[in-house]
């Protein structure tokens, strides 16, 4: 029987290199989006609710990589700043759609300027074609860990882009 294959020096390890982009990032976006009074989840949903509003809650979780318990609670920090709106009762079925309000998008604006500024400086070294491969290459990373198929499938749902969330669950 042979010897089992280790992970061997950090250095030299994938998934270290990406975690290591990972926390760079979030801390990046907290010091960026801490002047705004927003978490990294709060700016996520708004900039996800801007890409695709009324989605419900449930949806917005997903979406932004956090539980709905958790989403929950940054809905309603958000709700309580003004920044979003959800109906009283359900239209239909028990989903309350959410939207941005004017005083959301307006903060919104400011927000994903700050992350976008910070998302350059991350990716200042590489040209656009490394830029676009890194994508590419990342999206085939975390499907073959989920077990979908990888970017270059046909009909490969990519996500929605300008919303970077290394997946930590943390809210204001």
């Amino acid at each position: 029987m042979g010897q089992a294959e280790t992970v061997g020096p950090v250095d030299a390890s994938v998934g270290y290199a990406l975690k290591q982009a990972a926390v760079a990032l979030r801390s990046g976006m907290d010091a960026v989006l801490r002047p705004l009074e927003l978490s990294v989840p709060q700016y996520s949903c708004l900039e996800v609710l801007a890409q695709r509003p009324g989605l419900s809650n449930a949806e917005l979780a997903r979406a932004t990589f956090v539980t709905r318990q958790a989403m929950n609670g940054v809905l309603r920090g958000l709700q309580e700043r003004g920044l979003v709106t959800r109906p009283a009762a359900a239209p239909h079925g028990r989903a309350l759609p959410t939207r941005l309000t004017p005083r959301g998008e307006e903060l919104l604006l400011a927000a994903s300027t700050a992350v976008r500024s910070v998302e350059r400086r991350m990716l200042a070294p590489l040209d656009g074609d490394r830029q676009r491969r890194l994508r590419d290459d990342l999206a085939a990373c975390a499907a073959a860990l989920a077990g979908a198929p990888g970017p270059m499938s046909a009909g490969t749902d990519r996500g929605l882009p300008g919303v970077p969330t290394p997946g930590d669950e943390e809210q204001r």
